[in-house]
């Protein structure tokens, strides 16, 4: 159960103490019954909720995929930089999202964003499985033994030992390669660190799938747009 007007306010209704005008001038219908009470405690998933005359769709969760741009972090605030949050517009920013683990500042790609807190942890947390795939520009030749490396699973600087990850080769390019390198794990700079245990630097990292979630590369960077049936019942079967 939770209150009236917490609900609205929730739901971009405005303020509490805008909604409690609202509630007083007999606007507010719940269950075919005026509500002057705005503390009225109700079941937002069960009761039908009618605001001067409109009824109200609620929802408690909001699930959205971001093509997040350079040079934003992926946080809920920040006081230098712009963060991933700061994109969104008020009618999703309503709902407190938060970004799904985390891009560094300089990496692109996709990052979901929700308020689900659940979904979040098994999303996230290695035992789960979770395979994140990232595109990448490497400075220097990749070849079969990095591969194996990978496989076997590279030690980073601080003596961390990765999980199994894999590398595909998906061509040359100038001096370096063009990879794919899927990983289940979401340590600090992981991939960057991965390749510069090889003696090697990425220069280019974008990820281009998630959780089973491919890029829509419909979206520009910076865009972002909420997941489909389909998608959420793909996510939430992990």
């Amino acid at each position: 159960m939770e209150r009236l007007d917490k609900v609205l306010s929730n739901l971009g209704y405005g303020s509490r103490k805008e909604i409690k005008s609202i509630v007083k001038k007999n606007l507010v219908e719940v269950d075919g019954v005026v509500i002057k009470d705005n503390g009225f405690q109700l079941d937002p998933e069960k009761s039908k909720i009618v605001v001067a005359g409109e009824e109200v769709l609620y929802r408690k969760y909001i699930y959205l995929m971001m093509n997040k741009p350079d040079g934003v972090i992926s946080a809920t605030f920040d006081n230098r930089d712009e963060t991933v949050i700061d994109l969104l517009e008020p009618e999703h920013a309503i709902f407190e999202p938060f970004p799904v683990g985390r891009l560094d500042k300089d990496t692109v790609g996709l990052l979901l964003i929700t308020n689900d807190g659940e979904l979040n942890h098994r999303l996230i947390s290695p035992k789960w499985g979770v395979d994140k795939v990232y595109h990448a520009y490497i400075d220097k030749p990749v070849d079969e033994e990095d591969i194996k490396a990978f496989e076997k699973g590279v030690t980073l600087d601080d003596g961390y030992k990765c999980m199994s990850a894999k590398l595909e080769i998906i061509g040359p390019m100038d001096e370096g390669s063009e990879i794919h390198v899927t990983v289940q794990e979401g340590k600090y700079h992981q991939v960057k660190r991965m390749f510069e245990s090889r003696g090697k630097k990425v220069v280019y990292l974008q990820r281009i799938s998630f959780a089973g979630l491919p890029l829509d590369t419909d979206l520009e960077e910076g865009q972002y747009r909420e997941l489909t049936e389909e998608e959420l019942a793909k996510i939430k079967q992990i």
